[in-house]
C-alpha cells in the first residue's frame, strides 16, 4: 500500500512581518520625537537644573566664547545681525502668518554677560519677542 503525500503549497506568514514593521515604525517615531534638532554651531552650554525640552525654533542664533555670532551655521557680523534677523523674521512671517517669529539662542557658558546682552538688544531691535535661551540639563 502506497501512501500518497500531498505537496503543501509554501506560505509566507504575514502576521510576524507586520509585527516587525510596526516595531520598527514605533522605534523611528520615538527616536525622531526625542531627538533635539540644533541647527547652529556647537558650543558649551551652561548647565541648568530646571531646563525643559523645547521644540526647535526656525532661527538658531549661536554665540561662541570668542563672541563670534552665527545664524544657523552662517557667520554673521554684529553690525549686520539686526538686519539679518529682520529678514529671517519676515520670511517666517510669510511662511506662517499666524505664528509669531521666535529664536533660540545658544550662548557659550564662558560668554560675558555684556556680550550676551548686546546680542539680546539686537534681537529685540529686530522685533523678535519670543526668545529662548538654551541650556544643558544637569
Amino acid at each position: 500500500m502506497k501512501l500518497r503525500k500531498e505537496k503543501k503549497k509554501a506560505r509566507v506568514e504575514i502576521l510576524p512581518l507586520m509585527d516587525v514593521i510596526f516595531l520598527l515604525l514605533v522605534f523611528f517615531i520615538y527616536s525622531m520625537v526625542f531627538m533635539a534638532v540644533h541647527q547652529g554651531m556647537p558650543v558649551n552650554l551652561p548647565i541648568s537644573t530646571t531646563v525643559a525640552p523645547e521644540n526647535a525654533a526656525p532661527v538658531a542664533l549661536t554665540i561662541q566664547a570668542d563672541s563670534s555670532i552665527f545664524i544657523d551655521k552662517d557667520p554673521v557680523q554684529y553690525e549686520a545681525l539686526t538686519e539679518l534677523l529682520v529678514l529671517r523674521a519676515e520670511q517666517e512671517k510669510l511662511k506662517n502668518p499666524d505664528k509669531e517669529p521666535s529664536i533660540q539662542i545658544f550662548a557659550d557658558d564662558m560668554l560675558t554677560y555684556g556680550e550676551l546682552f548686546k546680542v539680546l538688544d539686537a534681537v529685540k531691535l529686530a522685533k523678535i519677542r519670543k526668545i529662548s535661551l538654551q541650556a544643558k540639563p544637569k
